[in-house]
């Protein structure tokens, strides 16, 4: 292994160069950002010194805890240091890039294109740790290098993608740095590797991790892990390895790494002796032992900036396309992208409140702010930056030093001197608008004409150089001409609003020969007073779309009930109930669109924040201002209202994606924020006075926002502005936001502190003010109403089929049953509600199953006379309407309408003020079927003694009794967030007893119409004793036998805590049947075997003479079965009227288990096939290597316990496969499934579980093996592809065939199609091997080979 060090001493000569480095020692460096210069002084041949030279004899202080940045070698390069030592980084990468790519050289070509010198070379293609360079070589050196030794027939180019990071440092690593050692990139490795162990081959600095046939891809092995991992890798005990999938998740899909195999084929690593190796390189330098405290800690350079370099033949198609699309160079979410650091510019409390919001998302690592305050100072994420704003060149530089992704530009001065022109063009990127742009605020008068130009609604006005002028216009005027402005940029304060002309003469005096706000004042707007309500609405803007924030209002007077002088703003609240929604889409689309629109067609696109400040007159609203940035203190009641991701928004509206991902907002919640100020603002204010009970207004769950403060030597805050603080709170209501706010102002302390107790008091007054009643007013909300239908058109749209398309919004809607291909039919109809679950499901605040209950109860009664149900209507009726509920519980129903194959052809929702307490609602539903005349149930005429009666498993209790189960639960002492004892491991009461009723219509209505039955009864309300007598001839009795069903252990419990009889069960309850068909003894089982292929069924009994005075129904043998507890085994014995029955519960099952990474399409598959009775191979649970998965939720929807075990936490494959291992062991697991799981499982795992391992492949192996299998059989002609499951083996895709489904290759076949069409085919081969190796019908020969049971 290479040891390579950066020494940045303040005079170090280095081993073998020529060049003395005097730089800032890298400690300043890090207090200061990384921001000092390093100076490079003239070369001193006559001094020599060894790396030894360095050490000192200071220690580490004891659990003192260091920090440092991570370079890579470019980024050290640029800061003009230089390295000692050796690396194999320049060379040798050369020579294996060309070697992979076909190309051979020599190795001394190489080094001399890379314009580095070989130390020694003893081997043809040199091993990393026998051929070395003199120093590292830049991703640049590298390009140029590979393409001058190749001849020109290689191209490269490097894509970065990480920012740099900060990292805690071990002691020994600190003690050097302390004295100057920069470290480019570190690594600790073990002595030695344990048994069994492969460490991969792109464990190399340089990182060739990929290598296809046209293309080869190398990075540094930091730049593709999160900082927690760098932590965890760097400063561990254990070995750094750098897996394949840390790459591949940072590229686009399509990359030429799909060409790429898994198979690692040269674990060389492994038999290295690496310290030796050390040490004797070391010793030819001339170093001692000492220089390195200790020895497994060994340093290695990094090729490169952050990022990946792709290497590629410049006649292939790789070079010809476009480069670019092969890298993810702007992660989405699902990437995990590392984090940004962003840069604040700005002191005030909008900065502060900035910082904050930016801080709270998981993309961003730092937020540095310039120049920031005390708030700012450090707090986090959040810490203060001393570089120039005003210079923009030296800013632009400061952001590239540092890495920084995003400038945030707060206050109007920086924008309109053009930061975001000057930045952009530097290459940072920056948030605002142009300077062109800014002139919108910058210039009032280029402001109005703009909207005079483009119609835009706003106060008369006109503009003057001339102050006589100015007051003639004034005096003229047939409008009150009271409102002078300054047409410049007066921080918020060039407004004056007169109370008569000759004050308003005044101001034109004092702004324009006074100078009271300086150039901003040369030229004066006059404007026209309006009258009305003023607010503030903003809007993000990506230069076509924009997306409006909540209207928020200002209150700009230094006093209470808006007196006193103005001000820059004393306090703000959010949203203003004066703007309507109504009137928030007019402002939106006649001002902030509008606006937006004409400043496109200007050539002057306006991206960033855009504040429209208005008035809303009895004209409608009219624009007084605008402002290009946040308002202060707007801004800080805005930004807690925000529920997206500022950064997210911010980069959005960068990229102009505001119209596809437009921000979202916190619903029913107000925000105040009062501004407390310095005694004598807006005029001269003492500075230095400190501040207190800081940290109590924080544990009042309030947040403070700093502007006008600074940190005080030897500790504290103290003033050092005007406005100080800002005290925001959010809460449901504005008065109780106000309320916490002024809690908040009390408890912080200044001495004579101005501040505002009634922010927000118009609001409060357009609350209270008298006004005549609306509908509302009495608790009917309609706009609630029109946005619920809103929501569940396209629900119920979805549901549509043949003779209506469930269009909602008409008066009635209609069903064409000749379009539905009926000839003669009946219509039946049927009606229900879901009784009293409905309080189980409000108490557990669990509204989405309640849908299919409904349907269920409706579907399952039509289905009852042989019917096909056609449509459903329900009802949904409540005291106050409950959009999120409402629209849950309808969309239960739209869900459970398609899966019983009717349509959602309408309904009504009726909120009823004074009829349901708060939180209550109930339902009803309605569905009509249809029947052929001579098909409809029962067939009475056809029923006769010695007919068998076919159970068909319910859920559980469905939707009857739960008047009763309420009762038994009161009387156990449970509730329902109680551990239940019947459900599933995990679950509550409430949710097992919420359990969604079957619906029978898709299972059923093929044996219906097949004639073979001759009748059905649905086990609803009345249990067994009082449903199945309806469908049967009076003459005639059943008998049943509770042994030869399984009952479900909810009724066993129900039973048992409730001392319910046996006659109360049954009449009570389905007791785990929720349909009973009738069917001859000649049919039985043919329809048996069809229930059983979707559904658990049983031959539960018979059909009798009734005996005069004889009971109906008669259940042998029930309370037997309920005291046998859960899960009894049916009994499989003849039935006394000599009907054999066969029941698949009672066989053992084999225990699988399911290993995932990501959404479980197969997985799906597997489970559908084990919850069927027929199954041999049961489920038992599902683990994965990443967390919050799509495929843990279908386990854990299917009652599938699940484990994560996090690759991301194991610092070898054999640790993380010995945790996966001692979960299947745990479970008692006998074949394990691997269902798009992207690990490589060790040789050691794979062989303990030989035989027991299966895995899927998307070709018909043995042809297309690895990745990409799809594109491999397109590339090659293939006619036939398909899918292979296969026992796994140590190597890749090499295992005994178990299953095989071929698919046919189309003509016109795409990756994408014949991909589709082949995991139609995974999720048939798959759950049919297992079932193959659960049942003991195949198995895995001492031989490799498949071994086939017949009599299985």
């Amino acid at each position: 292994m290479s040891v390579a060090v950066l020494y940045c001493p303040q005079v170090v000569q280095v081993l073998s160069c020529d060049v003395d480095v005097k730089v800032v020692p890298l400690i300043s460096v890090l207090d200061s950002e990384l921001g000092a210069e390093m100076e490079v002084v003239p070369p001193n041949s006559e001094r020599e010194a060894s790396a030894s030279s360095i050490a000192g004899t200071e220690e580490d202080k004891e659990g003192e805890v260091h920090t440092a940045m991570l370079w890579s070698i470019q980024e050290a390069v640029e800061r003009q240091t230089l390295q000692i030592g050796v690396s194999a980084c320049g060379a040798t990468a050369v020579v294996d890039v060309l070697q992979a790519l076909g190309i051979t050289v020599a190795p001394e070509t190489a080094d001399h294109c890379v314009r580095t010198r070989l130390r020694r070379n003893d081997s043809p293609l040199p091993d990393y740790l026998h051929s070395r360079s003199k120093a590292g070589a830049t991703h640049h050196q590298l390009i140029d290098g590979a393409e001058r030794a190749s001849g020109g027939q290689v191209l490269a180019k490097f894509f970065g993608f990480h920012p740099a990071r900060q990292v805690k440092l071990v002691p020994w690593l600190a003690h050097w740095i302390r004295r100057g050692a920069v470290p480019v990139a570190t690594m600790n490795m073990q002595r030695g590797v344990a048994e069994g162990e492969e460490i991969p081959d792109a464990w190399h600095h340089q990182l060739i991790f990929g290598v296809g046939p046209n293309a080869v891809f190398m990075t540094n092995p930091l730049d593709v892990v999160g900082e927690e991992e760098v932590h965890t890798r760097l400063c561990s005990e254990s070995v750094l390895l750098i897996r394949r999938e840390d790459v591949l998740k940072r590229l686009m899909p399509g990359s030429p790494l799909s060409l790429i195999s898994d198979q690692q084929t040269e674990p060389r690593w492994k038999t290295l002796d690496v310290e030796g190796q050390v040490r004797q390189m070391m010793h030819e330098e001339g170093h001692c032992d000492e220089d390195h405290p200790k020895m497994t800690h060994i340093m290695i350079p990094a090729a490169y900036s952050s990022g990946v370099t792709l290497f590629a033949l410049r006649n292939s198609s790789v070079a010809d396309r476009s480069w670019t699309s092969y890298f993810n160079l702007s992660p989405d979410k699902k990437t995990a992208p590392m984090a940004e650091r962003v840069l604040v510019i700005g002191s005030g409390g909008r900065e502060h409140a900035l910082a904050w919001k930016l801080a709270q998302s998981p993309h961003v690592q730092q937020v540095l702010v310039a120049p920031g305050n005390a708030g700012t100072a450090s707090c986090g994420k959040i810490s203060n930056s001393a570089v120039s704003v005003s210079n923009h060149t030296i800013l632009a530089q400061y952001c590239k030093d540092h890495n920084v992704a995003l400038v945030v530009v707060g206050p109007e001065v920086p924008l309109a001197a053009g930061i975001v022109d000057d930045l952009t063009a530097a290459g940072v990127p920056c948030f605002g608008p142009s300077a062109k742009a800014a002139q919108l605020e910058a210039s009032k008068s280029f402001s109005k004409s703009f909207m005079d130009r483009h119609g835009i609604p706003t106060a008369r006005w006109s503009a003057f150089t001339d102050p006589q002028e100015a007051c003639m216009y004034i005096q003229g005027a047939d409008f009150p001409a009271l409102v002078v402005k300054a047409s410049g940029l007066a921080a918020g304060k060039g407004v004056i609003v007169a109370k008569d002309k000759d004050e308003a003469c005044q101001a034109v005096q004092d702004i324009m020969k006074d100078k009271a706000f300086g150039a901003a004042g040369d030229t004066v707007v006059v404007e026209e007073l309006l009258e009305g309500e003023e607010v503030s609405c903003l809007c993000f803007s990506d230069g076509s779309t924009v997306a409006a924030m909540p209207p928020a209002q200002d209150h700009k007077r230094l006093l209470d009930g808006d007196q006193g002088p103005n001000t820059g703003g004393m306090g703000a609240y959010c949203p203003t109930p004066q703007v309507s929604e109504e009137m928030l889409q007019e402002i939106k689309a006649a001002v902030l669109q509008k606006t937006v629109d004409g400043m496109k067609e200007d050539g002057i696109p306006y991206v960033g924040v855009l504040y429209a400040g208005l008035m809303l007159t009895k004209q409608g609203p009219k624009v007084l201002e605008f402002n290009c940035r946040f308002g202060d203190p707007e801004c800080q009641v805005l930004l807690p209202l925000l529920k997206s991701d500022l950064y997210e928004v911010l980069k959005n509206t960068l990229q102009a994606k505001l119209a596809s991902e437009p921000p979202v907002w916190l619903d029913n919640s107000a925000a105040v924020t009062v501004v407390m100020a310095s005694e004598g603002y807006p005029g001269a204010y003492k500075k230095g006075v400190e501040i207190i009970g800081l940290s109590q207004v924080t544990e009042m769950g309030l947040q403070v926002f700093h502007a006008g403060t600074a940190l005080k030597e030897g500790g504290g805050v103290v003033t050092s502005g005007g406005r100080v603080l800002t005290v925001t709170a959010v809460q449901p209501t504005l008065e109780s936001a106000l309320h916490s706010a002024n809690q908040g102002v009390a408890a912080l302390g200044f001495p004579n502190a101005v501040y505002r107790r009634d922010i927000g008091h118009r609001a409060i007054a357009y609350f209270t003010r008298t006004r005549g009643l609306t509908y509302k007013d009495s608790g009917v909300d309609i706009a609630a109403g029109n946005k619920l239908v809103d929501i569940i058109k396209p629900l119920a749209k979805a549901t549509s089929r043949t003779g209506c398309n469930a269009e909602l919004g008409g008066f009635a809607g209609l069903f064409d049953l000749k379009a539905a291909g009926f000839v003669d039919p009946i219509l039946v109809a049927g009606t229900d509600g879901v009784g009293t679950k409905l309080k189980i499901a409000q108490a557990c605040n669990i509204h989405n199953t309640l849908g299919q209950d409904l349907v269920a109860m409706c579907v399952n009664d039509v289905l009852a006379q042989g019917a096909e149900p056609l449509f459903f209507l329900d009802y949904f009726s409540c005291g106050r309407l409950d959009v999120g509920v409402a629209s849950c519980v309808i969309g239960g129903i739209a869900e459970a309408c398609q899966m019983a194959g009717c349509a959602l052809l309408g309904g009504e929702t009726a909120e009823m003020p004074g009829v349901y307490g708060p939180g209550e609602y109930d339902l009803a539903g309605f569905c009509v079927g249809a029947a052929e005349r001579g098909s409809l149930l029962p067939r009475l005429g056809d029923i006769q003694e010695g007919d068998l009666l076919i159970g068909v498993a319910s859920s559980g209790v469905h939707s009857n009794g739960f008047s009763l189960v309420r009762k038994v639960l009161e009387r156990a002492g449970l509730q329902y967030s109680s551990p239940s004892p019947f459900g599933q491991p995990g679950q509550t009461m409430g949710s097992a007893l919420l359990t969604p009723t079957k619906i029978y219509s898709r299972l059923l209505q093929p044996m219906l119409r097949s004639g073979a039955v001759k009748a059905y009864a649905h086990i609803t309300g009345g249990g067994l004793l009082e449903n199945i007598p309806r469908v049967l001839p009076k003459e005639l009795a059943v008998d049943l036998d509770a042994t030869r069903w399984r009952i479900p252990p909810v009724f066993s419990w129900l039973h048992k805590e409730g001392s319910l009889s046996e006659e109360e069960m049954a009449r009570t309850f389905n007791c785990g049947l929720g349909a009973v068909l009738v069917v001859g003894k000649q049919e039985a089982q043919r329809v048996l075997r069809q229930l059983q292929a979707e559904e658990e069924a049983w031959i539960i009994g018979s059909l009798t003479h009734k005996m005069p005075g004889g009971q109906a129904v008669v259940v042998r043998n029930l309370e037997h079965s309920l005291r046998a507890g859960p899960n009894p085994c049916p009994d499989t014995s003849v039935l006394q009227n000599g009907a054999s029955h066969m029941d698949s519960s009672s066989r053992k099952r084999t225990k699988v288990a399911v290993l995932i990474s990501g959404t479980g399409t197969n997985l799906q598959a597997l489970i559908e096939q084990t919850k069927k009775p027929s199954s041999s191979a049961e489920i038992v649970v599902v683990i994965s290597n990443r967390p919050g998965v799509q495929g843990l939720k279908r386990a854990s929807m299917a009652g599938i316990q699940t484990r994560v075990v996090d690759h991301k936490l194991y610092g070898s494959r054999t640790e993380f496969d010995s945790t996966i291992d001692h979960v299947l062991v745990e479970f008692g697991v006998e074949v394990v499934c691997l269902a798009g799981f992207m690990r490589i499982l060790t040789g050691p795992f794979v062989r303990k579980w030989n035989g027991k391992l299966l895995n899927i492949h998307p070709s018909l192996l043995p042809s297309f093996k690895g990745v990409n299998a799809q594109k491999q059989a397109l590339l090659a002609g293939a006619r036939v592809s398909g899918c292979t499951v296969h026992f796994v083996a140590e190597e890749v895709d090499a295992g005994a065939i178990i299953a095989q489904e071929a698919v046919p290759v189309l003509m016109n076949d795409t990756e994408e199609s014949l991909s589709e069409r082949i995991l139609e085919a995974e999720h048939r081969a798959f759950p049919a091997a297992l079932e193959l190796v659960a049942s003991g019908a195949v198995r895995l020969g001492e031989d490799g080979r498949i071994m086939w049971n017949k009599s299985a």
